[in-house]
Parts: structure tokens; C-alpha cells; sequence
């Protein structure tokens, strides 16, 4: 016999071969003697997580005066947003929310203590011919360092900064230490309504002629993330009615630049609450100005959130 070509082998062999397989499935059911083989679906890893750093993330509040009732809404509302906020500068108004909630008191009991609030408690009428501001300002300076159980900024649960104006420099100082109560005062005292200051052998008046919103200030203190409350009025809305509104207006005017340019280098994220028809000197609409905070941040979240993150991953 001629002997068959390699080509013919080969298929013999893979039908021998096949013939085998098919008998073995079918003496055994249809089953494989070996262990069953089970087909697992592969799915991607989950693309991995940015990498987040920590960020220090601080609430520079700005000054107005009676309109300073807005940072209790903006304090509220960023609270119940999960928002940390790891340290406070203030300026004037700003400097009086801004040690109260730096000593641990949440939005909601800074709100319950803004309508308990007696106007009267942190008046005090100074003789006239004897001093240089109508208010002494040492009722609103008691009233905090009460409230506080005399804390001093030093203890405070997170870290304050209050700013203020050396009278004869024109330099402003942030108090990082020392009696709470007089540090506030000083940052508030608007000259010719209060009184000025004097604190180891400076004089100190308003933080708002130097810093109306403090966020270089907050960048000091050692912020990655500063989120600035501007609550002082444009010119073209401010009220001129009362001498103290004409006063105001003049700060206004006066801080329009320096708060741009302090603004536009130092703030993450700037938040105006809308608060056109309130006077700087009308307490009786403290319960708006809290929710015009509130409504501001509301506003602004979705940017905030979106520049938090980006800072936290570092892009």
C-alpha cells in the first residue's frame, strides 16, 4: 500500500480525536469527567479616586454694621451644607459673629442669640464735651467677654483673627490674642460714633478703613481656602438719611477699591447677600438680613462646592 501523505494523518488524527470527545460526553450525560469550568464576567476596576488633600478653609467676614446679622444666615446654611470651616477673621460686624461662632457656638444658637439681642445692651451713650464718639463702646465690649465667659481670642475653639485700624499708623493689626471683648470693640469702632480704643498704648479704631472684608487677613492666619462675606453696601444703593447712614456711605466710598483688590487676590469664593434695602443702622430687620445670608450661599454653592474640590485635588 502506498503510504498516506502527512496531510491525511493529521486529519485522521483530529477526527479520531473529535470522535473521542464526542463519545466521552456521551457515555457521562453530557458532563465533562473533569471539574466544571465557570465562565466569570470580568468588569474594569473602578477608575481610582483623585487623591484629596487636606484644605484649611476659612470665613473672612466683612463689616456693616447692623447688616453684620447676615453672616449668622451665611454660617447656617454652610453648616447645614457639611461646609468645615476652620478658622474666622473678622472686621467690625464681622468681628462680633466671628467670635461668637469661633468659640464653638453653631449657626442656630448664633441666631437665637441675634433675636434675643437687646440693641440697647451694647449701647452706651458717651457724656458729651468729654469723649470723641457719641458710644464708649465698653457695653458691647462686657456684653461679648459675658457672653463668651471671658475667653480670650488665644482659647477660642477655632482660631480668630479681629482686624482693626491703628488710629495714628493708619496700619491695621489682627488681634490674635488677648481679651476678646476689647479686640471686637476696637475692630467696631467706627470714629466720631464710638470712641477710640486703646490697647498697649495704641489708639484703634474701625477694621473696615483698613480691611473692609479680611480675606489677606485669612490668608495670614494660615488659610488654603478663604470663602469672604461682603456685606457693605455699593455706593449707588447706600442710604443717606441718618447722619450715621452718611457716615457709613463715606466708609463705603471710601473702601471700594481696597476691598476690590483684597477681593480679587485673596477670596476663593466671595458671598453677597442681598441687601439692598436694609440700612447699616436698622436692627429691627435682623430676621431678613439672616435670611438673605442663607439665600446667598444657596445661591453660590454650586460654585463653592465645585472650587472646593478642585482645590482639594489640586487642580
Amino acid at each position: 500500500m502506498k503510504p498516506s501523505s502527512p496531510s491525511m494523518s493529521r486529519r485522521s488524527f483530529s477526527l479520531a480525536a473529535a470522535s473521542a470527545v464526542l463519545a466521552a460526553c456521551t457515555t457521562t450525560g453530557g458532563k465533562l469527567d473533569s471539574a466544571p469550568i465557570t465562565a466569570t464576567p470580568t468588569t474594569p476596576p473602578p477608575p481610582e479616586k483623585a487623591q484629596q488633600k487636606p484644605v484649611r478653609v476659612a470665613l473672612a467676614l466683612g463689616g456693616g454694621a447692623a447688616r453684620g446679622f447676615a453672616h449668622i444666615g451665611v454660617i447656617k446654611a454652610l453648616e447645614a451644607r457639611n461646609i468645615q470651616i476652620d478658622l474666622v477673621a473678622g472686621t467690625s460686624a464681622g468681628s462680633v459673629v466671628g467670635a461668637l461662632y469661633a468659640s464653638g457656638m453653631n449657626g442656630f444658637a448664633l441666631n437665637k442669640l441675634a433675636l434675643s439681642m437687646d440693641e440697647a445692651s451694647i449701647s452706651d451713650w458717651a457724656m458729651p464735651f468729654r469723649t470723641r464718639g457719641f458710644l464708649q463702646g465698653v457695653a458691647l465690649q462686657n456684653y461679648l467677654n459675658t457672653t463668651l465667659n471671658n475667653r480670650p481670642i488665644e482659647k477660642m475653639a477655632r482660631p480668630l483673627g479681629v482686624v482693626a485700624t491703628d488710629l495714628q499708623t493708619g496700619q491695621p493689626i489682627l488681634f490674635q490674642r488677648g481679651n476678646t471683648g476689647i479686640a471686637v470693640r476696637a475692630s467696631c469702632s467706627v470714629p466720631s460714633i464710638f470712641e477710640p480704643v486703646k490697647i498697649g498704648g495704641h489708639e484703634y479704631v474701625d477694621g473696615g478703613l483698613v480691611s473692609p472684608v479680611p480675606a489677606s487677613f485669612a490668608r495670614k492666619m494660615g488659610a488654603d481656602f478663604v470663602i469672604a462675606v461682603d456685606i457693605s453696601l455699593r455706593p449707588e444703593t447706600g442710604m443717606t438719611v441718618s447722619s450715621f447712614d452718611v457716615l457709613m456711605q463715606t466708609f463705603t466710598i471710601m473702601g471700594q477699591t481696597i476691598k476690590a483688590y483684597e477681593l480679587d487676590k485673596y477670596a476663593d469664593v466671595v458671598i453677597r447677600p442681598n441687601l439692598a434695602a436694609m440700612s447699616g443702622s436698622d436692627f429691627s430687620q435682623r430676621n431678613a438680613a439672616i435670611l438673605a445670608g442663607e439665600e446667598a450661599v444657596a445661591k453660590m454653592m454650586p460654585e463653592l462646592q465645585r472650587k472646593l474640590v478642585a482645590r482639594r485635588i489640586g487642580v
